[in-house]
């Protein structure tokens, strides 16, 4: 049986950007993650251990103790977050059908025919190409 995830609660302007940090700098202290937010955001450290909070809560992060610090790092790779996403959009906008919404992204001229086809390609020629059910061999 091919159980769904639990769908996660979206990210604010703010928590994406945290995550964003915790994903390119990989594990840090909320002071880590404050000082690498400075340029953008000049932010009080109880705020940023307030949103880090919201993300554990979330299911996006997870914290280990090392010395007095928490220290936060994601629980996903930001690319199977989107795989999730999209997966929601197409089973509440296309009845589950990911042709439709391929359509849909070159009629709205979001991708053109030709990526498409070097993405089918692509497919075509990556290893991991599905194996046979067992008892249909």
């Amino acid at each position: 049986m091919n159980k769904k995830p639990a769908t996660r609660k979206g990210l604010s302007d703010l928590e994406h950007q945290l995550m964003d940090i915790l994903w390119k700098h990989g594990p840090g202290t909320a002071e880590q993650i404050r000082e690498a937010l400075a340029p953008r955001h000049v932010l009080k450290d109880s705020t940023i251990r307030t949103v880090l909070g919201r993300l554990r809560e979330k299911g996006y992060v997870k914290h280990r103790v090392q010395g007095k610090a928490f220290v936060y790092s994601v629980v996903e790779k930001p690319r199977n977050l989107a795989v999730r996403a999209v997966r929601q959009i197409v089973d509440r906008f296309c009845d589950g059908s990911l042709e439709q919404l391929l359509i849909g992204l070159v009629e709205n001229e979001v991708v053109d025919r030709e990526e498409l086809r070097e993405l089918a390609r692509k497919l075509s020629e990556s290893p991991r190409q599905k194996q046979t059910p067992r008892g249909e061999d």
